[in-house]
């Protein structure tokens, strides 16, 4: 099946809403997430028996041609292994809709490719282990994408196939209007089940919107740099290329609020009676307090993750209505914090607190809605060691010095906002540029490179024979996942 194309003139976007169901919708919920669940481990674990046959076969001597046929990879080929066996290994499959098993099968099968690519070096990145089993622990969610999908005119309710009408948490009007107004159209449906046991639905539509600002917006200095940081007091710091501070958005810093509160209830939950008896080293049925506890917890880290949300939303969409060039910085962010062990706890935390890939994340879908440009500075390009008055790279800064001294010109000024001002002036030449807004081009690509880029790296595998199938036969459509993020 081809994937889907956005028509032209139309944007793809998710909206997000929280739900209030009663308990035995949220009963229905789990019961099609776990169906979920159970599709993918009934199939990895017969991916794997293949495998393991094949690999047996060929210790025994026997030809190629010979061996255990192998499995169809592909979505459609697990889906219709799948309908030959459920008779047998899920009876109550009817309880669910087949979108659940979809699911499962779809997750499986993305794995599956992944991991296939990878080993052969045709996905770039960190190497894609095998897919393993997922726990009954493991985050609740399942997508639909055909059935009653519908948003009700009341404002309060949505209606999804299987689970019937559900009242929404909050007024789901945004969505509603564009909606009776034909300028959007629903795709898919995600329901999950968040870290605070809160369950949220997310829309996939696809919308028509011309690129402009609000016409309520005032227009702010045309090109900008922005600058993220980890200080309390520096989130985001904005220049212009003249070296004016346009705006220093201070950091929620939500996690370090959120410390003594999450160290309390992880103290409690570590006397209480677990899932793990060290004595013996053997699970246990875990008791009810210990369950309480950890749902307390994932409350505190969903608050947290809610505060911080909000906050680079309302900065990264002020910031593309109001700038029609913004040059952020490509940040290796899982990169910053993959090494260092416990002496670099602190900075590791301070990072995902954060959260510096999502400001460029954000930008990068919310640009072309407001006809801003998004220009990404090079991941070598030295914006925090340039001088922003001569021009000179100073040889050495360590992330401790927070004001940047110039060797040569004297010049003393804030590191951040010195970055920002040598971002600005990387854009500036993009002002008036011609073609489709969003993610300009990748600048400062010629700056010296201090350490070596990141490559895959050579993924193994048990099955190095196997003939792989063609790739996934459904992909669905890719959304930049607005609200919903």
């Amino acid at each position: 099946m081809a994937k889907f194309e956005v028509p032209e003139g139309w944007t793809a976007q998710a909206y997000r809403f929280a739900l209030d169901p009663s308990p035995s919708q949220v009963r229905a919920f789990r019961s099609h997430a776990g169906a979920a669940r159970k599709a993918y481990n009934t199939m990895l674990a017969l991916v794997r028996a293949v495998m393991g046959q094949r690999q047996a076969e060929r210790s025994y001597g026997i030809a190629e041609e010979d061996l255990t046929p192998v499995l169809n990879w592909s979505l459609a080929g697990l889906r219709r292994e799948w309908n030959r066996r459920k008779d047998d290994v899920a009876p109550w499959w009817a309880e669910n809709s087949k979108e659940s098993y979809n699911t499962g099968l779809d997750a499986l099968a993305r794995g599956l490719d992944a991991w296939s690519k990878s080993r052969k070096g045709e996905r770039a990145g960190a190497a894609a282990g095998f897919p393993n089993f997922k726990p009954a622990r493991s985050r609740r969610s399942v997508r639909f994408t055909t059935g009653t999908i519908r948003v009700e005119a009341g404002r309060h309710h949505v209606t999804l196939p299987r689970v019937g009408r559900i009242r929404v948490h909050e007024s789901t009007r945004k969505l509603a209007r564009r909606i009776e107004a034909g300028t959007a159209r629903i795709l898919s449906a995600t329901l999950a089940e968040d870290s605070s046991g809160r369950w949220h639905v997310a829309f996939q539509v696809i919308v028509r919107r011309t690129a402009a600002a609000p016409a309520h917006v005032g227009a702010g200095v045309p090109a900008v740099g922005a600058d993220a940081g980890v200080k309390a007091d520096s989130l985001l710091v904005i220049a212009a290329p003249g070296g004016r501070e346009i705006r220093r958005v201070p950091a929620p810093k939500s996690l370090t609020a959120a410390q003594a509160r999450l160290r309390a209830l992880q103290r409690r939950a570590a006397r209480q009676h677990g899932p793990w008896n060290p004595e013996t080293r053997t699970r246990q049925p875990p008791s009810k307090r210990w369950a309480q506890t950890n749902r307390r917890i994932g409350r505190v880290h969903a608050r947290a993750a809610a505060v911080r949300r909000d906050v680079l939303h309302k900065e990264t969409t002020a910031l593309a209505q109001r700038h029609q060039v913004i040059t952020v910085e490509t940040l290796n962010a899982s990169g910053m914090r993959s090494a260092g062990g416990a002496r670099k706890r602190g900075l590791n935390r301070a990072l995902a607190d954060a959260s510096l890939a999502e400001v460029r994340r954000m930008l990068t879908y919310k640009c072309p809605w407001y006809g801003s440009r998004l220009v990404q500075a090079g991941r070598f390009y030295p914006s925090s060691k340039l001088c922003s008055a001569c021009g000179r790279r100073k040889p050495s800064l360590t992330l401790a010095d927070r004001t940047y001294n110039c060797d040569h010109c004297g010049v003393r000024t804030d590191r951040d906002l010195n970055a920002a001002i040598n971002l600005a002036r990387l854009g500036e030449p993009h002002l008036g540029e011609h073609g489709p807004a969003g993610s300009g081009p990748v600048a400062g690509r010629g700056a010296t490179r201090e350490t070596e880029p990141a490559r895959a790296g050579d993924a193994g595998g048990r099955e190095t024979s196997t003939p792989h199938q063609r790739p996934l036969g459904k992909t669905g459509t890719a959304s930049p996942q607005g609200e919903a993020a």
